[in-house]
Protein backbone atom coordinates (compact mmCIF):
# COMPACT_ATOMS: atom_id res chain seq x y z
CA UNK A 1 0.00 0.00 0.00
CA UNK A 2 1.68 3.70 -0.80
CA UNK A 3 -0.07 6.79 -0.65
CA UNK A 4 -1.32 9.10 -3.54
CA UNK A 5 0.43 12.33 -4.29
CA UNK A 6 -2.72 14.07 -3.13
CA UNK A 7 -3.20 12.60 0.29
CA UNK A 8 1.01 13.37 0.47
CA UNK A 9 0.02 16.75 -0.41
CA UNK A 10 -3.06 16.78 2.99
CA UNK A 11 -0.77 15.11 5.34
CA UNK A 12 2.09 17.77 4.75
CA UNK A 13 -0.73 20.76 4.47
CA UNK A 14 -2.44 19.82 7.68
CA UNK A 15 -0.25 18.28 9.81
CA UNK A 16 0.97 21.63 11.38
CA UNK A 17 -2.93 22.54 12.31
CA UNK A 18 -3.07 18.90 14.17
CA UNK A 19 0.40 19.27 16.35
CA UNK A 20 -0.92 22.89 17.22
CA UNK A 21 -3.72 21.41 18.58
CA UNK A 22 -2.38 18.13 19.28
CA UNK A 23 -3.26 18.62 23.30
CA UNK A 24 -6.60 19.51 22.64
CA UNK A 25 -7.18 16.47 20.19
CA UNK A 26 -5.19 14.33 22.83
CA UNK A 27 -7.60 15.18 25.62
CA UNK A 28 -10.41 14.41 23.41
CA UNK A 29 -9.25 10.86 22.24
CA UNK A 30 -8.18 9.80 25.40
CA UNK A 31 -12.08 10.81 26.88
CA UNK A 32 -13.71 9.13 24.33
CA UNK A 33 -11.81 5.90 23.97
CA UNK A 34 -11.69 5.43 27.63
CA UNK A 35 -15.56 5.80 27.54
CA UNK A 36 -16.11 3.38 25.05
CA UNK A 37 -13.09 1.07 25.34
CA UNK A 38 -12.12 1.09 28.64
CA UNK A 39 -9.95 -1.88 28.55
CA UNK A 40 -8.03 -0.41 26.04
CA UNK A 41 -6.46 2.12 28.74
CA UNK A 42 -4.45 -0.72 30.44
CA UNK A 43 -1.58 -0.06 27.64
CA UNK A 44 -1.99 4.00 28.13
CA UNK A 45 -0.26 5.62 31.27
CA UNK A 46 -2.23 7.89 33.06
CA UNK A 47 0.37 9.46 34.71
CA UNK A 48 1.94 10.49 31.03
CA UNK A 49 -1.37 11.88 30.08
CA UNK A 50 -2.02 14.35 33.18
CA UNK A 51 1.70 15.11 32.83
CA UNK A 52 1.08 16.61 29.53
CA UNK A 53 3.90 14.01 28.09
CA UNK A 54 1.51 11.94 26.28
CA UNK A 55 0.16 15.32 24.37
CA UNK A 56 3.36 16.39 23.71
CA UNK A 57 5.01 12.91 21.99
CA UNK A 58 1.14 12.93 20.27
CA UNK A 59 2.23 16.15 18.85
CA UNK A 60 5.58 15.60 17.95
CA UNK A 61 4.88 12.34 16.23
CA UNK A 62 2.43 13.80 13.93
CA UNK A 63 4.95 16.34 12.87
CA UNK A 64 7.72 13.27 12.30
CA UNK A 65 5.30 11.39 10.33
CA UNK A 66 4.26 14.43 8.01
CA UNK A 67 7.48 15.61 7.40
CA UNK A 68 8.55 12.05 6.12
CA UNK A 69 5.29 11.07 4.19
CA UNK A 70 6.80 10.69 1.21
CA UNK A 71 9.89 9.00 2.50
CA UNK A 72 8.77 5.63 4.65
CA UNK A 73 12.20 4.20 4.59
CA UNK A 74 13.01 7.12 6.89
CA UNK A 75 10.58 6.27 9.74
CA UNK A 76 12.22 2.68 9.76
CA UNK A 77 14.07 3.14 12.85
CA UNK A 78 11.16 5.21 14.45
CA UNK A 79 8.57 2.26 13.49
CA UNK A 80 10.47 -0.30 14.78
CA UNK A 81 11.12 1.39 18.03
CA UNK A 82 7.40 1.68 18.61
CA UNK A 83 6.53 -1.14 17.53
CA UNK A 84 8.80 -2.62 20.04
CA UNK A 85 6.96 -1.24 22.68
CA UNK A 86 3.60 -2.09 21.72
CA UNK A 87 4.58 -5.95 21.37
CA UNK A 88 5.61 -5.44 24.78
CA UNK A 89 1.64 -4.37 25.42
CA UNK A 90 0.65 -7.20 23.74
CA UNK A 91 -1.17 -4.95 21.04
CA UNK A 92 -3.46 -6.49 19.02
CA UNK A 93 -4.76 -5.67 14.82
CA UNK A 94 -7.97 -4.69 16.02
CA UNK A 95 -7.22 -2.36 18.39
CA UNK A 96 -5.94 -0.74 15.68
CA UNK A 97 -8.79 -0.07 14.36
CA UNK A 98 -10.21 1.41 17.61
CA UNK A 99 -7.53 3.72 18.17
CA UNK A 100 -7.53 5.09 14.60
CA UNK A 101 -11.47 5.96 14.42
CA UNK A 102 -11.17 7.79 18.03
CA UNK A 103 -8.13 9.77 17.03
CA UNK A 104 -9.73 10.72 13.93
CA UNK A 105 -12.98 11.76 15.19
CA UNK A 106 -11.08 13.40 17.91
CA UNK A 107 -9.57 15.71 15.33
CA UNK A 108 -12.83 16.15 13.47
CA UNK A 109 -14.30 17.39 16.72
CA UNK A 110 -11.56 19.68 17.92
CA UNK A 111 -10.76 21.50 14.13
CA UNK A 112 -14.38 21.50 13.17
CA UNK A 113 -15.17 22.88 10.00
CA UNK A 114 -11.63 23.22 9.21
CA UNK A 115 -11.19 19.54 9.28
CA UNK A 116 -12.47 18.84 5.43
CA UNK A 117 -13.82 15.19 4.69
CA UNK A 118 -10.96 15.24 2.16
CA UNK A 119 -8.44 16.16 4.67
CA UNK A 120 -10.14 13.49 7.20
CA UNK A 121 -10.13 11.13 4.61
CA UNK A 122 -6.42 11.35 4.03
CA UNK A 123 -5.50 11.12 7.67
CA UNK A 124 -7.83 8.07 7.83
CA UNK A 125 -5.69 6.41 5.06
CA UNK A 126 -2.23 7.60 6.34
CA UNK A 127 -3.13 6.50 9.78
CA UNK A 128 -3.91 2.89 8.42
CA UNK A 129 -0.66 2.53 6.10
CA UNK A 130 1.22 3.66 9.43
CA UNK A 131 -1.30 0.87 11.54
CA UNK A 132 -0.22 -2.12 8.99
CA UNK A 133 3.71 -1.53 9.47
CA UNK A 134 3.40 -1.59 12.92
CA UNK A 135 1.28 -4.46 12.43
CA UNK A 136 3.25 -6.45 10.14
CA UNK A 137 6.47 -6.02 12.87
CA UNK A 138 4.58 -6.83 15.97
CA UNK A 139 3.22 -9.77 14.06
CA UNK A 140 7.06 -10.64 13.49
CA UNK A 141 7.98 -10.22 17.17
CA UNK A 142 4.92 -12.43 18.56
CA UNK A 143 5.77 -14.99 15.81
CA UNK A 144 9.93 -14.84 17.43
CA UNK A 145 7.92 -15.39 20.74
CA UNK A 146 6.32 -18.29 20.15
CA UNK A 147 9.14 -20.27 18.73
CA UNK A 148 11.70 -19.17 20.73
CA UNK A 149 12.60 -21.50 23.90
CA UNK A 150 11.22 -20.68 26.98
CA UNK A 151 9.43 -17.65 25.32
CA UNK A 152 5.18 -17.17 25.47
CA UNK A 153 2.57 -14.51 23.81
CA UNK A 154 0.42 -12.78 26.05
CA UNK A 155 0.80 -12.59 29.48
CA UNK A 156 2.87 -15.58 32.15
CA UNK A 157 2.07 -16.11 35.78
CA UNK A 158 5.88 -14.93 37.94
CA UNK A 159 6.04 -15.11 41.54
CA UNK A 160 8.08 -12.38 43.56
CA UNK A 161 11.55 -14.61 44.28
CA UNK A 162 12.94 -11.86 46.41
CA UNK A 163 12.78 -7.73 46.29
CA UNK A 164 16.14 -5.87 47.19
CA UNK A 165 16.98 -2.39 48.24
CA UNK A 166 19.17 -0.83 45.97
CA UNK A 167 19.32 2.94 47.79
CA UNK A 168 16.69 4.68 49.08
CA UNK A 169 14.55 4.70 46.30
CA UNK A 170 15.37 1.77 43.94
CA UNK A 171 14.22 -1.47 44.68
CA UNK A 172 14.96 -4.24 42.92
CA UNK A 173 12.06 -7.36 41.92
CA UNK A 174 13.23 -10.70 40.99
CA UNK A 175 10.30 -12.60 39.56
CA UNK A 176 10.55 -16.54 38.93
CA UNK A 177 8.13 -18.57 36.72
CA UNK A 178 5.25 -19.81 38.03
CA UNK A 179 5.25 -22.95 36.00
CA UNK A 180 8.89 -23.77 36.81
CA UNK A 181 9.77 -23.80 33.10
CA UNK A 182 12.58 -21.84 31.52
CA UNK A 183 12.55 -18.52 30.66
CA UNK A 184 13.58 -16.79 27.68
CA UNK A 185 17.19 -15.31 27.27
CA UNK A 186 16.77 -11.75 26.82
CA UNK A 187 18.87 -9.39 24.69
CA UNK A 188 20.51 -7.21 27.43
CA UNK A 189 18.92 -3.57 27.17
CA UNK A 190 15.76 -5.19 26.37
CA UNK A 191 12.37 -4.34 29.22
CA UNK A 192 9.78 -6.24 30.12
CA UNK A 193 5.91 -5.84 30.36
CA UNK A 194 4.51 -5.95 33.81
CA UNK A 195 0.58 -6.35 34.02
CA UNK A 196 -1.05 -5.22 37.29
CA UNK A 197 -4.23 -4.05 39.08
CA UNK A 198 -3.64 -1.44 41.93
CA UNK A 199 -6.50 -1.24 44.21
CA UNK A 200 -6.56 2.33 43.53
CA UNK A 201 -6.67 2.25 40.17
CA UNK A 202 -9.80 1.43 37.24
CA UNK A 203 -7.66 0.29 35.13
CA UNK A 204 -5.15 -3.31 34.91
CA UNK A 205 -2.00 -1.32 33.99
CA UNK A 206 0.39 -2.37 31.84
CA UNK A 207 4.19 -1.06 32.68
CA UNK A 208 7.57 -1.66 30.84
CA UNK A 209 10.40 -1.86 33.02
CA UNK A 210 14.53 -2.38 31.92
CA UNK A 211 15.44 -6.05 32.22
CA UNK A 212 18.46 -5.22 35.16
CA UNK A 213 21.02 -8.04 34.97
CA UNK A 214 22.30 -10.48 33.02
CA UNK A 215 19.87 -13.24 31.49
CA UNK A 216 19.81 -16.59 32.87
CA UNK A 217 17.27 -18.44 31.38
CA UNK A 218 15.97 -18.99 34.98
CA UNK A 219 14.50 -15.44 36.59
CA UNK A 220 13.96 -12.17 35.62
CA UNK A 221 15.03 -9.13 37.76
CA UNK A 222 13.81 -5.49 37.56
CA UNK A 223 15.19 -2.24 39.52
CA UNK A 224 12.11 0.23 39.87
CA UNK A 225 12.55 4.06 41.39
CA UNK A 226 10.18 5.16 43.52
CA UNK A 227 8.68 8.37 41.44
CA UNK A 228 8.19 10.87 44.42
CA UNK A 229 8.20 14.58 42.23
CA UNK A 230 4.91 14.89 41.30
CA UNK A 231 1.40 13.41 42.63
CA UNK A 232 0.01 12.92 39.56
CA UNK A 233 3.40 10.01 38.60
CA UNK A 234 4.27 7.05 40.13
CA UNK A 235 0.89 5.16 40.33
CA UNK A 236 2.99 1.75 39.43
CA UNK A 237 6.23 2.33 40.96
CA UNK A 238 4.49 3.21 44.45
CA UNK A 239 2.32 0.58 44.00
CA UNK A 240 5.19 -2.11 43.41
CA UNK A 241 7.29 -0.75 46.26
CA UNK A 242 4.66 -0.66 49.14
CA UNK A 243 2.45 -3.55 47.97
CA UNK A 244 4.28 -5.95 46.15
CA UNK A 245 6.07 -8.51 48.45
CA UNK A 246 7.60 -11.69 47.90
CA UNK A 247 5.45 -14.73 46.98
CA UNK A 248 3.36 -12.89 45.47
CA UNK A 249 1.86 -14.03 42.07
CA UNK A 250 2.27 -10.93 38.66
CA UNK A 251 1.81 -11.30 35.01
CA UNK A 252 4.65 -10.86 32.79
CA UNK A 253 4.47 -9.79 28.77
CA UNK A 254 7.75 -11.21 27.11
CA UNK A 255 10.63 -9.08 26.42
CA UNK A 256 11.11 -6.80 24.05
CA UNK A 257 12.75 -3.81 23.11
CA UNK A 258 15.38 -2.57 20.37
CA UNK A 259 18.14 -0.97 22.48
CA UNK A 260 20.26 -3.91 22.90
CA UNK A 261 23.59 -5.05 23.36
CA UNK A 262 25.28 -6.42 20.31
CA UNK A 263 26.39 -9.68 22.12
CA UNK A 264 28.45 -10.95 18.71
CA UNK A 265 30.59 -7.99 18.48
CA UNK A 266 34.26 -7.49 19.42
CA UNK A 267 34.74 -4.01 19.56
CA UNK A 268 34.85 -2.07 22.61
CA UNK A 269 31.99 -0.57 24.33
CA UNK A 270 31.35 2.68 26.54
CA UNK A 271 28.53 2.61 28.67
CA UNK A 272 26.99 5.75 29.93
CA UNK A 273 24.28 6.47 32.60
CA UNK A 274 22.28 8.75 34.79
CA UNK A 275 20.37 7.84 37.99
CA UNK A 276 17.87 5.04 37.59
CA UNK A 277 18.91 5.12 33.74
CA UNK A 278 21.19 2.87 34.83
CA UNK A 279 18.78 -0.53 34.95
CA UNK A 280 19.24 -1.40 30.99
CA UNK A 281 23.02 -0.74 31.21
CA UNK A 282 23.29 -2.70 34.28
CA UNK A 283 22.21 -5.68 32.08
CA UNK A 284 24.65 -4.85 29.62
CA UNK A 285 27.49 -4.70 32.24
CA UNK A 286 26.84 -7.79 33.83
CA UNK A 287 26.81 -9.48 30.24
CA UNK A 288 29.81 -8.14 28.85
CA UNK A 289 32.00 -8.71 32.18
CA UNK A 290 31.94 -12.13 31.23
CA UNK A 291 33.43 -11.21 27.93
CA UNK A 292 37.15 -10.05 26.88
CA UNK A 293 35.95 -7.07 25.50
CA UNK A 294 36.83 -3.85 26.50
CA UNK A 295 34.38 -1.77 28.69
CA UNK A 296 34.20 1.64 30.76
CA UNK A 297 31.05 2.44 32.31
CA UNK A 298 30.42 5.50 33.51
CA UNK A 299 27.91 6.67 36.29
CA UNK A 300 26.42 10.07 37.19
CA UNK A 301 24.38 9.87 40.83
CA UNK A 302 23.65 12.79 42.95
CA UNK A 303 25.83 11.04 45.85
CA UNK A 304 26.26 7.51 47.41
CA UNK A 305 22.93 7.44 48.84
CA UNK A 306 21.18 7.18 45.86
CA UNK A 307 23.50 5.62 43.90
CA UNK A 308 21.92 2.20 43.04
CA UNK A 309 24.54 -0.73 42.52
CA UNK A 310 27.92 1.14 43.51
CA UNK A 311 28.93 -1.76 45.43
CA UNK A 312 28.76 -4.35 42.41
CA UNK A 313 30.57 -1.94 39.80
CA UNK A 314 32.87 -1.44 41.87
CA UNK A 315 33.47 -5.12 42.44
CA UNK A 316 32.93 -6.11 38.87
CA UNK A 317 35.87 -3.32 37.84
CA UNK A 318 37.60 -4.81 40.59
CA UNK A 319 37.51 -8.49 39.39
CA UNK A 320 37.44 -7.70 35.44
CA UNK A 321 40.62 -6.15 34.25
CA UNK A 322 38.52 -5.97 30.86
CA UNK A 323 36.04 -3.15 32.93
CA UNK A 324 37.11 0.46 34.01
CA UNK A 325 34.64 2.29 36.39
CA UNK A 326 34.15 5.98 36.27
CA UNK A 327 31.52 7.59 38.55
CA UNK A 328 30.62 11.32 39.24
CA UNK A 329 28.69 12.74 42.02
CA UNK A 330 26.46 15.66 41.18
CA UNK A 331 26.18 16.92 45.16
CA UNK A 332 28.69 14.77 47.32
CA UNK A 333 27.75 14.93 51.25
CA UNK A 334 30.48 14.55 53.23
CA UNK A 335 30.10 10.98 53.76
CA UNK A 336 30.87 10.01 50.09
CA UNK A 337 33.85 8.40 49.06
CA UNK A 338 34.95 5.87 46.52
CA UNK A 339 33.89 8.70 43.16
CA UNK A 340 36.04 9.95 40.62
CA UNK A 341 34.25 13.18 40.15
CA UNK A 342 32.57 15.52 41.72
CA UNK A 343 29.42 17.73 39.90
CA UNK A 344 27.53 16.07 37.05
CA UNK A 345 29.28 14.07 34.29
CA UNK A 346 31.57 15.82 32.17
CA UNK A 347 32.55 13.67 29.10
CA UNK A 348 35.79 15.69 28.17
CA UNK A 349 37.41 15.14 31.32
CA UNK A 350 37.49 12.06 30.81
CA UNK A 351 37.62 12.00 27.45
CA UNK A 352 41.26 10.41 26.77
CA UNK A 353 39.68 7.33 28.76
CA UNK A 354 36.36 6.75 26.77
CA UNK A 355 37.45 7.53 23.14
CA UNK A 356 38.11 3.97 21.97
CA UNK A 357 38.68 3.22 18.39
CA UNK A 358 35.47 1.72 16.62
CA UNK A 359 33.04 1.88 20.36
CA UNK A 360 30.30 1.78 20.64
CA UNK A 361 28.63 4.03 22.97
CA UNK A 362 25.29 3.31 25.09
CA UNK A 363 23.64 5.45 27.13
CA UNK A 364 20.31 6.34 29.33
CA UNK A 365 19.19 8.48 31.51
CA UNK A 366 17.11 11.74 32.06
CA UNK A 367 16.77 13.46 28.61
CA UNK A 368 19.02 16.49 29.31
CA UNK A 369 21.62 13.90 30.25
CA UNK A 370 21.24 11.96 27.98
CA UNK A 371 20.82 15.41 25.21
CA UNK A 372 24.98 16.42 26.58
CA UNK A 373 26.25 12.74 25.82
CA UNK A 374 24.31 12.61 22.57
CA UNK A 375 25.46 15.77 21.49
CA UNK A 376 29.36 15.81 22.22
CA UNK A 377 29.65 11.75 20.69
CA UNK A 378 28.56 13.97 17.51
CA UNK A 379 31.30 16.26 18.53
CA UNK A 380 33.86 13.71 18.53
CA UNK A 381 32.48 11.96 15.24
CA UNK A 382 31.55 9.03 16.54
CA UNK A 383 29.32 7.18 13.25
CA UNK A 384 26.00 7.39 14.31
CA UNK A 385 25.71 3.75 13.75
CA UNK A 386 27.90 3.35 17.04
CA UNK A 387 25.44 5.92 19.18
CA UNK A 388 22.62 3.75 21.09
CA UNK A 389 20.15 5.42 23.33
CA UNK A 390 17.07 4.71 25.46
CA UNK A 391 14.44 6.83 26.03
CA UNK A 392 12.09 5.96 29.08
CA UNK A 393 7.97 7.04 28.42
CA UNK A 394 6.78 8.34 25.43
CA UNK A 395 9.75 8.72 23.03
CA UNK A 396 11.48 12.64 22.66
CA UNK A 397 14.38 13.17 20.27
CA UNK A 398 17.42 14.05 22.09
Amino acid sequence: MSLSEQTIRIIKSTAPVLAEQGDAITRHFYQQMSNHNPELMNVFSISNQQTDRQQVALADAIQCYAAYIDNPPALKDAVERFAQKHASFTLQPEQYSIVGKYLIEAAAYVLKDTATDETLAAWREAYQLLANLFIEIEEGVYRQCESTDGSWQGTREFRVAARVAENELITSFYFEPVDGRPVVNFLPGQHIGLSLKPENSGYRCIRQYSLSDAPNGKTYRISVKRETDCEKEGLISNYLHDSVQVGDIVELCPPTGEFVLDVEASSPVVLLSGGVGQTPIMSMLNTLAQTSRQVRYVHSAQNSKVHAFGAHTKAVANKHDNVEQIVFYNAPTADCSGHDYNGIMNMEAIRNRIELPNAHYYFCGPLGFMAMVNRTLKSWGVPKENIHFEVFGPHKEI
